[in-house]
Protein backbone atom coordinates (compact mmCIF):
# COMPACT_ATOMS: atom_id res chain seq x y z
CA UNK A 1 0.00 0.00 0.00
CA UNK A 2 1.37 3.39 -1.04
CA UNK A 3 1.71 5.97 1.66
CA UNK A 4 -0.51 9.05 1.16
CA UNK A 5 2.34 11.53 1.57
CA UNK A 6 4.26 10.13 -1.43
CA UNK A 7 3.83 10.74 -5.17
CA UNK A 8 4.76 8.04 -7.70
CA UNK A 9 6.15 8.73 -11.14
CA UNK A 10 7.44 6.48 -13.91
CA UNK A 11 10.75 7.39 -15.49
CA UNK A 12 12.19 4.95 -18.06
CA UNK A 13 9.92 2.28 -16.60
CA UNK A 14 11.55 2.79 -13.22
CA UNK A 15 9.35 3.78 -10.34
CA UNK A 16 10.37 7.03 -8.62
CA UNK A 17 8.83 8.02 -5.35
CA UNK A 18 8.72 11.72 -4.44
CA UNK A 19 7.37 12.89 -1.16
CA UNK A 20 4.81 15.71 -1.10
CA UNK A 21 7.35 17.88 0.67
CA UNK A 22 9.83 17.26 -2.13
CA UNK A 23 7.15 17.93 -4.74
CA UNK A 24 6.22 21.23 -3.10
CA UNK A 25 9.89 22.17 -2.97
CA UNK A 26 10.17 21.50 -6.70
CA UNK A 27 7.13 23.70 -7.35
CA UNK A 28 8.66 26.45 -5.22
CA UNK A 29 12.01 26.17 -6.99
CA UNK A 30 10.27 26.24 -10.36
CA UNK A 31 8.35 29.40 -9.43
CA UNK A 32 11.57 31.01 -8.21
CA UNK A 33 13.35 30.12 -11.44
CA UNK A 34 10.49 31.59 -13.47
CA UNK A 35 10.63 34.79 -11.44
CA UNK A 36 14.41 35.00 -11.85
CA UNK A 37 14.10 34.36 -15.58
CA UNK A 38 11.48 37.12 -15.94
CA UNK A 39 13.67 39.52 -13.99
CA UNK A 40 16.75 38.76 -16.09
CA UNK A 41 14.77 39.18 -19.30
CA UNK A 42 13.51 42.53 -17.98
CA UNK A 43 17.05 43.70 -17.14
CA UNK A 44 18.36 42.51 -20.52
CA UNK A 45 15.59 44.37 -22.36
CA UNK A 46 16.48 47.57 -20.47
CA UNK A 47 20.16 47.22 -21.40
CA UNK A 48 19.30 46.55 -25.05
CA UNK A 49 16.98 49.55 -25.16
CA UNK A 50 19.63 51.74 -23.55
CA UNK A 51 22.29 50.64 -26.06
CA UNK A 52 20.33 50.19 -29.28
CA UNK A 53 16.72 51.26 -28.84
CA UNK A 54 14.71 54.42 -29.14
CA UNK A 55 14.38 56.50 -25.98
CA UNK A 56 10.82 57.53 -26.87
CA UNK A 57 8.05 56.46 -24.51
CA UNK A 58 5.29 57.30 -26.94
CA UNK A 59 2.32 54.97 -26.60
CA UNK A 60 -0.46 54.51 -29.16
CA UNK A 61 -3.20 52.34 -27.63
CA UNK A 62 -4.81 49.49 -29.51
CA UNK A 63 -8.53 48.79 -29.50
CA UNK A 64 -9.48 49.28 -25.84
CA UNK A 65 -11.83 46.31 -25.92
CA UNK A 66 -8.83 44.00 -26.28
CA UNK A 67 -7.09 45.25 -23.15
CA UNK A 68 -9.10 43.08 -20.77
CA UNK A 69 -8.43 39.77 -22.56
CA UNK A 70 -6.93 37.01 -20.44
CA UNK A 71 -7.16 39.14 -17.32
CA UNK A 72 -10.59 38.16 -16.13
CA UNK A 73 -11.37 41.88 -15.90
CA UNK A 74 -14.36 42.29 -18.21
CA UNK A 75 -15.79 44.94 -15.90
CA UNK A 76 -12.72 47.09 -16.59
CA UNK A 77 -13.11 47.21 -20.36
CA UNK A 78 -12.47 50.76 -21.54
CA UNK A 79 -14.89 51.92 -24.20
CA UNK A 80 -14.13 54.51 -26.85
CA UNK A 81 -16.76 57.08 -27.75
CA UNK A 82 -16.56 58.35 -31.33
CA UNK A 83 -17.71 61.89 -32.01
CA UNK A 84 -18.09 63.59 -35.39
CA UNK A 85 -16.75 67.16 -35.24
CA UNK A 86 -17.31 69.69 -38.00
CA UNK A 87 -15.94 73.22 -38.30
CA UNK A 88 -15.46 76.00 -40.84
CA UNK A 89 -11.92 76.91 -41.86
CA UNK A 90 -11.08 80.23 -43.49
CA UNK A 91 -8.77 79.69 -46.46
CA UNK A 92 -6.46 82.37 -47.74
CA UNK A 93 -6.79 82.57 -51.52
CA UNK A 94 -3.38 84.21 -51.89
CA UNK A 95 -0.72 81.79 -53.06
CA UNK A 96 2.05 81.31 -50.52
CA UNK A 97 4.64 79.67 -52.74
CA UNK A 98 6.68 77.08 -50.85
CA UNK A 99 5.54 78.39 -47.45
CA UNK A 100 8.89 79.82 -46.32
CA UNK A 101 8.34 82.06 -43.28
CA UNK A 102 9.49 85.70 -43.58
CA UNK A 103 12.82 86.65 -42.03
CA UNK A 104 12.56 88.53 -38.71
CA UNK A 105 11.83 92.23 -39.23
CA UNK A 106 14.19 93.29 -36.42
CA UNK A 107 17.30 91.95 -38.19
CA UNK A 108 19.64 94.54 -39.71
CA UNK A 109 19.25 94.76 -43.48
CA UNK A 110 21.92 95.76 -45.95
CA UNK A 111 20.23 96.91 -49.17
CA UNK A 112 21.83 96.01 -52.50
CA UNK A 113 20.17 97.50 -55.59
CA UNK A 114 20.72 95.52 -58.79
CA UNK A 115 19.94 97.55 -61.90
CA UNK A 116 19.39 95.83 -65.24
CA UNK A 117 22.46 95.48 -67.45
CA UNK A 118 20.56 96.93 -70.45
CA UNK A 119 19.90 100.64 -71.01
CA UNK A 120 16.66 101.68 -69.27
CA UNK A 121 16.72 105.34 -70.29
CA UNK A 122 13.15 106.52 -70.78
CA UNK A 123 11.70 103.45 -69.03
CA UNK A 124 9.10 103.84 -66.27
CA UNK A 125 9.65 101.99 -63.00
CA UNK A 126 6.53 99.93 -62.34
CA UNK A 127 7.65 98.11 -59.18
CA UNK A 128 10.44 96.03 -57.73
CA UNK A 129 11.12 92.46 -56.72
CA UNK A 130 12.69 91.95 -53.30
CA UNK A 131 14.69 88.85 -52.41
CA UNK A 132 16.06 88.43 -48.88
CA UNK A 133 18.99 86.15 -48.11
CA UNK A 134 20.39 85.44 -44.65
CA UNK A 135 24.07 86.31 -44.29
CA UNK A 136 26.61 85.85 -41.53
CA UNK A 137 29.64 87.81 -40.32
CA UNK A 138 31.95 85.78 -38.05
CA UNK A 139 32.25 87.01 -34.48
CA UNK A 140 35.09 89.38 -33.79
CA UNK A 141 37.26 89.89 -30.75
CA UNK A 142 38.43 93.47 -30.32
CA UNK A 143 40.14 95.58 -27.67
CA UNK A 144 38.53 98.39 -25.74
CA UNK A 145 41.28 100.89 -25.08
CA UNK A 146 40.51 103.22 -22.18
CA UNK A 147 42.58 106.43 -22.40
CA UNK A 148 42.44 108.61 -19.29
CA UNK A 149 44.18 111.97 -19.60
CA UNK A 150 45.97 113.10 -16.45
CA UNK A 151 45.82 116.72 -15.36
CA UNK A 152 47.83 118.62 -12.80
CA UNK A 153 46.08 121.36 -10.91
CA UNK A 154 47.26 123.64 -8.14
CA UNK A 155 45.11 124.39 -5.16
CA UNK A 156 45.63 125.49 -1.56
CA UNK A 157 47.12 122.08 -0.69
CA UNK A 158 49.58 122.17 -3.57
CA UNK A 159 49.54 120.30 -6.84
CA UNK A 160 46.97 117.54 -7.34
CA UNK A 161 46.62 115.06 -10.20
CA UNK A 162 43.15 114.67 -11.72
CA UNK A 163 42.24 111.55 -13.69
CA UNK A 164 38.90 109.87 -14.52
CA UNK A 165 37.90 106.67 -12.73
CA UNK A 166 37.83 103.43 -14.65
CA UNK A 167 34.43 101.74 -14.97
CA UNK A 168 33.95 98.68 -12.77
CA UNK A 169 35.02 95.44 -14.43
CA UNK A 170 33.61 92.01 -13.50
CA UNK A 171 37.12 90.83 -12.52
CA UNK A 172 39.14 93.57 -10.75
CA UNK A 173 42.51 94.14 -12.46
CA UNK A 174 41.42 91.60 -15.09
CA UNK A 175 41.47 92.19 -18.83
CA UNK A 176 38.15 90.55 -19.75
CA UNK A 177 34.97 92.55 -20.37
CA UNK A 178 31.47 91.74 -19.14
CA UNK A 179 30.34 90.73 -22.63
CA UNK A 180 33.25 88.35 -23.32
CA UNK A 181 32.99 86.72 -19.89
CA UNK A 182 29.24 86.26 -20.39
CA UNK A 183 29.85 84.80 -23.86
CA UNK A 184 32.31 82.23 -22.48
CA UNK A 185 29.91 81.05 -19.75
CA UNK A 186 26.89 80.93 -22.06
CA UNK A 187 28.91 79.00 -24.64
CA UNK A 188 29.77 76.35 -22.07
CA UNK A 189 26.53 75.93 -20.13
CA UNK A 190 23.95 76.77 -22.80
CA UNK A 191 25.73 75.74 -26.00
CA UNK A 192 27.75 73.00 -24.23
CA UNK A 193 31.16 74.01 -25.62
CA UNK A 194 34.05 72.98 -23.35
CA UNK A 195 36.67 75.61 -22.63
CA UNK A 196 39.29 73.91 -24.81
CA UNK A 197 36.96 74.22 -27.83
CA UNK A 198 36.31 77.86 -27.02
CA UNK A 199 40.06 78.39 -26.89
CA UNK A 200 40.26 77.03 -30.45
CA UNK A 201 37.45 79.33 -31.60
CA UNK A 202 39.12 82.38 -30.05
CA UNK A 203 42.41 81.43 -31.66
CA UNK A 204 40.75 81.42 -35.09
CA UNK A 205 39.49 84.92 -34.29
CA UNK A 206 43.04 86.09 -33.67
CA UNK A 207 43.56 85.80 -29.91
CA UNK A 208 45.35 82.91 -28.21
CA UNK A 209 44.19 82.64 -24.60
CA UNK A 210 45.44 79.90 -22.30
CA UNK A 211 42.79 77.47 -21.12
CA UNK A 212 43.98 78.08 -17.55
CA UNK A 213 43.18 81.78 -18.00
CA UNK A 214 39.65 80.95 -19.17
CA UNK A 215 39.26 78.72 -16.12
CA UNK A 216 40.39 81.56 -13.86
CA UNK A 217 37.87 83.89 -15.50
CA UNK A 218 35.15 81.29 -14.90
CA UNK A 219 36.07 80.86 -11.24
CA UNK A 220 36.26 84.61 -10.56
CA UNK A 221 33.02 85.25 -12.42
CA UNK A 222 31.24 82.63 -10.32
CA UNK A 223 32.63 84.18 -7.12
CA UNK A 224 31.02 87.45 -8.19
CA UNK A 225 27.68 85.74 -8.91
CA UNK A 226 27.53 83.64 -5.73
CA UNK A 227 25.49 86.19 -3.67
CA UNK A 228 22.98 86.36 -6.52
CA UNK A 229 22.75 82.56 -6.55
CA UNK A 230 22.02 82.54 -2.80
CA UNK A 231 19.33 85.18 -3.36
CA UNK A 232 17.69 83.02 -6.02
CA UNK A 233 17.94 79.93 -3.82
CA UNK A 234 16.13 81.64 -0.96
CA UNK A 235 13.45 82.89 -3.33
CA UNK A 236 12.77 79.38 -4.64
CA UNK A 237 12.63 77.91 -1.13
CA UNK A 238 10.24 80.64 0.02
CA UNK A 239 7.40 79.04 -1.94
CA UNK A 240 5.10 76.32 -0.63
CA UNK A 241 5.18 73.91 -3.58
CA UNK A 242 8.40 72.37 -4.87
CA UNK A 243 9.29 69.62 -7.31
CA UNK A 244 12.58 67.78 -6.74
CA UNK A 245 14.77 65.46 -8.78
CA UNK A 246 18.43 64.51 -9.08
CA UNK A 247 20.88 63.63 -11.84
CA UNK A 248 24.48 62.34 -11.72
CA UNK A 249 27.62 64.21 -12.77
CA UNK A 250 31.12 62.64 -12.95
CA UNK A 251 33.69 64.66 -10.97
CA UNK A 252 37.48 64.41 -10.91
CA UNK A 253 38.87 64.13 -7.39
CA UNK A 254 42.23 63.50 -5.74
CA UNK A 255 40.66 60.57 -3.87
CA UNK A 256 40.33 58.54 -7.08
CA UNK A 257 43.34 59.16 -9.33
CA UNK A 258 42.59 58.11 -12.89
CA UNK A 259 38.85 57.79 -12.30
CA UNK A 260 35.87 59.97 -11.48
CA UNK A 261 33.62 60.38 -8.46
CA UNK A 262 29.86 60.17 -9.05
CA UNK A 263 28.38 63.39 -7.72
CA UNK A 264 24.78 64.55 -8.02
CA UNK A 265 22.90 67.67 -8.97
CA UNK A 266 19.78 68.01 -6.85
CA UNK A 267 17.26 70.16 -8.66
CA UNK A 268 14.36 72.07 -7.08
CA UNK A 269 11.62 73.76 -9.10
CA UNK A 270 8.77 76.02 -7.97
CA UNK A 271 5.95 75.66 -10.56
CA UNK A 272 4.07 78.65 -9.11
CA UNK A 273 6.94 81.16 -9.34
CA UNK A 274 8.41 79.34 -12.36
CA UNK A 275 11.86 79.32 -10.71
CA UNK A 276 14.51 76.62 -10.47
CA UNK A 277 17.86 76.09 -8.80
CA UNK A 278 20.52 73.37 -8.85
CA UNK A 279 22.48 72.23 -5.81
CA UNK A 280 25.55 70.00 -6.04
CA UNK A 281 26.15 67.20 -3.52
CA UNK A 282 28.91 64.60 -3.43
CA UNK A 283 26.40 61.78 -3.02
CA UNK A 284 22.79 60.73 -3.49
CA UNK A 285 22.03 60.32 0.19
CA UNK A 286 19.15 62.01 1.95
CA UNK A 287 21.55 64.48 3.57
CA UNK A 288 21.40 66.57 0.39
CA UNK A 289 17.67 67.39 0.32
CA UNK A 290 17.44 67.39 4.12
CA UNK A 291 20.01 70.19 4.33
CA UNK A 292 18.34 72.26 1.62
CA UNK A 293 14.74 71.70 2.74
CA UNK A 294 15.24 71.86 6.51
CA UNK A 295 13.07 75.00 6.77
CA UNK A 296 10.74 74.28 3.85
CA UNK A 297 7.01 74.00 4.51
CA UNK A 298 4.52 72.96 1.86
CA UNK A 299 4.07 70.35 -0.87
CA UNK A 300 7.07 68.39 -2.18
CA UNK A 301 6.70 66.37 -5.40
CA UNK A 302 9.29 63.74 -6.28
CA UNK A 303 9.68 60.21 -7.58
CA UNK A 304 9.80 57.08 -5.42
CA UNK A 305 13.46 57.42 -4.42
CA UNK A 306 13.98 56.67 -0.73
CA UNK A 307 15.73 59.98 0.05
CA UNK A 308 12.35 61.70 -0.17
CA UNK A 309 10.41 59.18 1.92
CA UNK A 310 11.49 60.68 5.26
CA UNK A 311 9.81 63.95 4.37
CA UNK A 312 6.49 62.14 4.64
CA UNK A 313 7.00 62.05 8.42
CA UNK A 314 7.28 65.85 8.59
CA UNK A 315 3.88 67.36 9.48
CA UNK A 316 4.80 70.54 7.62
CA UNK A 317 5.44 68.74 4.31
CA UNK A 318 2.93 67.08 1.98
CA UNK A 319 4.47 64.49 -0.34
CA UNK A 320 3.31 64.04 -3.93
CA UNK A 321 4.56 61.47 -6.45
CA UNK A 322 5.16 61.63 -10.19
CA UNK A 323 2.79 59.87 -12.59
CA UNK A 324 5.39 60.01 -15.39
CA UNK A 325 7.71 57.74 -13.38
CA UNK A 326 4.90 55.24 -12.84
CA UNK A 327 4.04 55.38 -16.52
CA UNK A 328 7.67 54.68 -17.40
CA UNK A 329 7.56 51.45 -15.41
CA UNK A 330 4.60 50.18 -17.42
CA UNK A 331 6.22 51.28 -20.68
CA UNK A 332 9.27 49.15 -19.76
CA UNK A 333 6.93 46.22 -19.02
CA UNK A 334 5.29 46.09 -22.45
CA UNK A 335 7.58 43.30 -23.66
CA UNK A 336 7.00 41.37 -20.46
CA UNK A 337 3.19 41.57 -20.36
CA UNK A 338 1.81 43.55 -23.28
CA UNK A 339 -1.86 43.20 -22.33
CA UNK A 340 -1.56 44.37 -18.74
CA UNK A 341 1.02 47.06 -19.51
CA UNK A 342 -1.03 48.61 -22.30
CA UNK A 343 -4.16 48.53 -20.16
CA UNK A 344 -2.36 50.63 -17.53
CA UNK A 345 -0.83 52.92 -20.17
CA UNK A 346 -4.26 53.58 -21.67
CA UNK A 347 -5.66 54.61 -18.29
CA UNK A 348 -2.69 56.90 -17.69
CA UNK A 349 -3.09 58.36 -21.15
CA UNK A 350 -6.68 59.25 -20.32
CA UNK A 351 -5.48 61.02 -17.15
CA UNK A 352 -3.08 63.12 -19.23
CA UNK A 353 -5.86 63.93 -21.68
CA UNK A 354 -7.70 65.61 -18.81
CA UNK A 355 -4.58 67.67 -18.01
CA UNK A 356 -4.29 68.70 -21.65
CA UNK A 357 -7.94 69.75 -21.65
CA UNK A 358 -7.31 71.93 -18.59
CA UNK A 359 -4.29 73.60 -20.22
CA UNK A 360 -6.05 74.17 -23.53
CA UNK A 361 -9.00 75.78 -21.71
CA UNK A 362 -6.64 77.88 -19.54
CA UNK A 363 -8.54 76.88 -16.41
CA UNK A 364 -7.89 78.44 -13.04
CA UNK A 365 -6.60 76.23 -10.23
CA UNK A 366 -10.09 75.87 -8.78
CA UNK A 367 -11.57 74.98 -12.17
CA UNK A 368 -8.79 72.48 -12.80
CA UNK A 369 -9.53 70.80 -9.48
CA UNK A 370 -13.23 70.51 -10.37
CA UNK A 371 -12.37 69.04 -13.77
CA UNK A 372 -10.06 66.48 -12.18
CA UNK A 373 -12.66 65.42 -9.63
CA UNK A 374 -15.18 64.98 -12.42
CA UNK A 375 -13.02 63.12 -14.96
CA UNK A 376 -9.73 62.04 -13.39
CA UNK A 377 -10.92 60.67 -10.05
CA UNK A 378 -13.09 57.90 -11.61
CA UNK A 379 -10.09 56.89 -13.73
CA UNK A 380 -7.83 56.86 -10.68
CA UNK A 381 -10.34 54.73 -8.74
CA UNK A 382 -10.51 52.28 -11.63
CA UNK A 383 -6.71 52.23 -11.88
CA UNK A 384 -6.28 51.45 -8.18
CA UNK A 385 -8.84 48.64 -8.31
CA UNK A 386 -7.08 47.11 -11.31
CA UNK A 387 -3.68 47.34 -9.59
CA UNK A 388 -5.04 45.68 -6.45
CA UNK A 389 -6.63 42.84 -8.40
CA UNK A 390 -3.53 42.16 -10.52
CA UNK A 391 -0.69 42.45 -8.03
CA UNK A 392 -1.00 38.81 -6.96
CA UNK A 393 -1.48 37.60 -10.53
CA UNK A 394 2.00 38.68 -11.59
CA UNK A 395 5.49 37.55 -10.62
CA UNK A 396 7.05 40.06 -8.18
CA UNK A 397 10.40 40.10 -10.02
CA UNK A 398 8.85 40.54 -13.47
CA UNK A 399 8.71 43.94 -15.15
CA UNK A 400 4.92 44.15 -14.89
CA UNK A 401 5.04 43.00 -11.27
CA UNK A 402 7.56 45.71 -10.42
CA UNK A 403 5.47 48.33 -12.22
CA UNK A 404 2.34 47.38 -10.28
CA UNK A 405 4.19 47.24 -6.95
CA UNK A 406 5.87 50.63 -7.59
CA UNK A 407 2.59 52.31 -8.46
CA UNK A 408 0.65 50.84 -5.55
CA UNK A 409 3.37 51.70 -3.04
CA UNK A 410 3.16 55.36 -4.08
CA UNK A 411 -0.59 55.48 -4.54
CA UNK A 412 -1.46 57.94 -1.71
CA UNK A 413 1.15 60.33 -3.11
CA UNK A 414 0.08 59.75 -6.73
CA UNK A 415 -3.58 60.60 -6.19
CA UNK A 416 -2.79 63.65 -4.06
CA UNK A 417 -2.63 65.88 -7.14
CA UNK A 418 -6.43 65.66 -7.24
CA UNK A 419 -6.66 67.64 -4.00
CA UNK A 420 -5.47 71.00 -5.35
CA UNK A 421 -5.55 72.49 -8.81
CA UNK A 422 -2.10 74.04 -8.42
CA UNK A 423 -0.48 70.61 -8.11
CA UNK A 424 0.93 68.98 -11.25
CA UNK A 425 0.33 65.36 -12.23
CA UNK A 426 4.06 64.73 -12.69
CA UNK A 427 7.59 66.09 -12.45
CA UNK A 428 8.07 66.62 -16.18
CA UNK A 429 8.59 70.35 -15.76
CA UNK A 430 11.70 69.73 -13.68
CA UNK A 431 12.93 66.84 -15.83
CA UNK A 432 12.96 69.16 -18.84
CA UNK A 433 15.26 71.48 -16.90
CA UNK A 434 17.76 68.66 -16.28
CA UNK A 435 18.31 67.97 -19.98
CA UNK A 436 21.10 70.58 -20.38
CA UNK A 437 23.11 68.65 -17.78
CA UNK A 438 22.82 65.47 -19.85
CA UNK A 439 23.90 67.34 -22.98
CA UNK A 440 26.80 68.88 -21.09
CA UNK A 441 27.97 65.47 -19.88
CA UNK A 442 28.29 64.32 -23.49
CA UNK A 443 30.49 67.28 -24.38
CA UNK A 444 32.76 68.05 -21.45
CA UNK A 445 32.22 64.64 -19.78
CA UNK A 446 33.04 65.60 -16.17
CA UNK A 447 33.59 68.43 -13.72
CA UNK A 448 37.19 69.15 -12.77
CA UNK A 449 36.51 69.23 -9.02
CA UNK A 450 33.72 69.36 -6.46
CA UNK A 451 34.07 73.16 -6.40
CA UNK A 452 33.76 73.31 -10.19
CA UNK A 453 30.65 71.11 -10.03
CA UNK A 454 29.02 73.53 -7.56
CA UNK A 455 29.91 76.49 -9.79
CA UNK A 456 28.33 74.64 -12.70
CA UNK A 457 25.20 74.11 -10.58
CA UNK A 458 25.06 77.88 -10.12
CA UNK A 459 25.24 78.52 -13.86
CA UNK A 460 22.65 75.84 -14.66
CA UNK A 461 20.37 77.59 -12.17
CA UNK A 462 20.74 80.99 -13.81
CA UNK A 463 20.39 79.76 -17.36
CA UNK A 464 17.52 77.44 -16.44
CA UNK A 465 15.57 80.44 -15.17
CA UNK A 466 16.45 82.40 -18.30
CA UNK A 467 14.98 79.61 -20.41
CA UNK A 468 11.82 79.34 -18.32
CA UNK A 469 11.27 83.10 -18.56
CA UNK A 470 12.15 83.38 -22.28
CA UNK A 471 15.16 85.61 -21.59
CA UNK A 472 18.28 85.80 -23.76
CA UNK A 473 20.96 84.38 -21.43
CA UNK A 474 23.83 86.26 -23.10
CA UNK A 475 22.08 89.61 -22.88
CA UNK A 476 21.07 88.98 -19.26
CA UNK A 477 24.49 87.84 -18.05
CA UNK A 478 26.26 90.71 -19.82
CA UNK A 479 24.01 93.16 -17.97
CA UNK A 480 24.62 91.39 -14.67
CA UNK A 481 28.41 91.41 -15.03
CA UNK A 482 28.21 95.10 -15.93
CA UNK A 483 26.01 96.11 -12.99
CA UNK A 484 26.74 93.72 -10.12
CA UNK A 485 30.15 95.14 -9.06
CA UNK A 486 28.45 98.40 -8.03
CA UNK A 487 25.03 97.01 -7.12
CA UNK A 488 23.60 97.13 -3.60
CA UNK A 489 23.58 93.69 -1.99
CA UNK A 490 20.20 94.52 -0.40
CA UNK A 491 18.68 94.80 -3.90
CA UNK A 492 20.29 91.78 -5.56
CA UNK A 493 16.88 90.35 -6.48
CA UNK A 494 16.66 93.12 -9.10
CA UNK A 495 19.36 91.31 -11.10
CA UNK A 496 17.60 87.94 -11.25
CA UNK A 497 16.60 86.86 -14.80
CA UNK A 498 12.89 87.44 -14.26
CA UNK A 499 13.47 90.93 -12.82
CA UNK A 500 16.32 92.52 -14.77
CA UNK A 501 15.06 94.84 -17.51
Amino acid sequence: MIEQDKIHADENNDQVIITKEGYNNLLSDNAQLKATNEYLKYELDKIKKLMFGSKSERFIPVDDAQLSLDLGQQKNVITVTTEEISYIRTKDDQKKGHGRPPLPAELYREEIILEPTVDVTGAVKIGEVITEVLDYIPGKVFVKKYIRPKYAMKDDQGTVVIIADLPSFPIPRGNVSASLLAFILVSKFVDHLPFYRQKQILKRLGIDIAESTINDWFRNGCDLLEPLYECMKQLVLSGNYLQADETPIPVLTDDKPGSTHKGYYWVYYDPIQNLIFFDYQKGRGREGPEGILKEFKGALQADGYGAYVEFGNDPDITLLACMAHARRKFDEARKNDKTRAEYALTLIQKLYAVEEEARASQLSNEQRKELRLEKSKPLMDEFKQWLTENIYATLPQSAIGKAIQYTLSLWPRLERYLEEGRYEIDNNLIENSIRPVALGRKNYMFAGSHEAAQRAAMMYSFFGNCKKNNIDPLEWLTKVFTQIPDHSIQRLNELLPQNLQ
